[in-house]
């Protein structure tokens, strides 16, 4: 059975939604899930599903309503697979911004990409960023640093009208990939 990912979107930022890693990982341990471990300190987790038919969409309504009750947060969540994140590296639309793994954001989405919500987006409004979008992805290139881009995960949500949206930046991406593998 292979490993996924969990995302959770907006803890441990600012002070606010406070999650410690020990809390998480023991939160997929009491689920049943094997093989559990964290990245960073930004909501990344990696696990073998307790079930071997489980599918990344009931992963992720396990994981919101767990966080919700055990935690007290009710925040949005993600799970991936290996597969998922070896096929949105290998598509990356934007390869320039390899060099820069800081500036270079994935917002995941929970969602497929409405073409025409994101065609909507004019790009001359958030020069010097350059975006793209994948499958169920947003690509951005930030050379002036992610922090001045208004491409932020709620902006993107809601311009394209989706229930969950959480960035990583490329470098935690990659991460993600082999510690999945």
């Amino acid at each position: 059975m292979s490993a996924r990912v969990l995302l959770l979107r907006g803890i441990n930022v600012g002070g606010k939604n406070k999650v410690p890693m020990a809390d998480l990982r023991a939160l997929l341990t009491d689920l049943g899930h094997t093989g559990v471990s964290t990245h960073l300190n930004s909501g990344n987790a990696i696990f073998t599903p307790a079930s071997t038919t489980a599918t990344n969409e009931t992963l992720t309504v396990e994981a919101e309503q767990s966080v919700k009750d055990r935690l007290g947060l009710d925040i949005g969540c993600l799970v991936v697979t290996h597969d998922d994140l070896t096929a949105l590296i290998a598509a990356n639309p934007l390869p320039e911004a390899e060099s820069e793994p800081s500036r270079f954001l994935v917002t995941f989405l929970s969602g497929p990409v409405d073409r025409t919500l994101f065609a909507a987006i004019d790009p001359t409004t958030h020069l010097p960023d350059r975006f793209a979008a994948g499958e169920r992805a947003i690509y951005q290139w930030s050379p002036e640093g992610v922090r001045n881009s208004k491409l932020t995960h709620t902006y993107l949500a809601k311009k394209l009208n989706v229930r969950v949206a959480t960035a990583r930046n490329w470098n935690t991406v990659l991460a993600l990939r082999d510690k999945s593998a």
